[in-house]
């Protein structure tokens, strides 16, 4: 079942929704050479809990963390561990946050010092087929219009779209109807109307869209080893178009 969320309850997914802004802006901001992806988890996790959040990632389904942060060839749900980051790797940072009951989800691809071109297209790229598919995220419309735009906007740069995970309905529980692929006819999947808030998360690939989980079964890396990028936001239908609830200007 698809909710349709009140203003009172989108004005707290947007309180959640900043904090989970400013605490991946903490964390982004401390990606460097000789940090480790622990350190990481750590600056979310206080960012969070001092803004009076809670680690929603935290114990999810058995996740050990605050924040998901993958390397390179990782997509998504890397564990932070004793791992350091090294001059010339991408490092996506995924971060959720809980206020009042209600949920924000956030995530981007960071450069650790000088990247190569092709690891900065990439990035750019993925950022840019979220913005696609948020033109499209008007009421009267439907997903599957986000869906194609995103994944036009990424094929027709030479990239893959990972067909395994998706963005997600999002409130009171991190995870809810409607499914968001990133891939997708127009004109198919739910409607849209005022009130559904949920992620758009491109998950795009430099090589084949193919994937796989590591033996630590959360870990999802691209079969062929190549880099992959992530850009996600949590957003509300209005009758006045797409409200970013995930954005921190200041």
């Amino acid at each position: 079942m698809i909710i349709q969320r009140s203003g009172r309850e989108i004005a707290i997914m947007r309180e959640a929704g900043v904090l989970t802004a400013r605490a991946l802006r903490a964390a982004g901001a401390a990606v460097e050479p000789g940090v480790t992806t622990l350190e990481l988890d750590a600056i979310c996790r206080r960012v969070i809990e001092d803004g009076g959040g809670i680690p929603s990632c935290l114990g999810y389904n058995g996740y050990p963390n605050t924040a998901c942060v993958s390397i390179n060839d990782e997509v998504i749900h890397g564990i932070p561990g004793k791992r350091t980051l090294k001059a010339g790797d991408i490092v996506s940072i995924d971060v959720c946050v809980g206020i009042g009951g209600y949920h924000g989800d956030s995530a981007c691809t960071f450069a650790c010092g000088d990247i190569s071109d092709d690891a900065r297209r990439l990035i750019e790229s993925t950022e840019q087929a979220f913005w696609q598919g948020l033109k499209l995220a008007v009421a009267g419309g439907r997903i599957g219009d986000i869906s194609n735009a995103v994944q036009r906007y990424a094929e027709g740069r030479g990239y893959s779209v990972v067909r395994d995970y998706t963005g997600h309905g999002i409130g009171t529980t991190l995870h809810e109807e409607p499914s968001v692929p990133n891939f997708g006819a127009p004109g198919r999947g739910a409607r849209l109307f005022p009130g559904m808030t949920f992620t758009i998360e491109p998950m795009i690939n430099q090589g084949t869209k193919a994937v796989r989980v590591l033996p630590d079964d959360w870990t999802v890396v691209t079969i062929d080893g190549k880099l992959s990028a992530h850009y996600e936001h949590t957003i509300a239908i209005t009758s006045d178009g797409p409200v970013i609830l995930t954005m921190h200007n200041s």
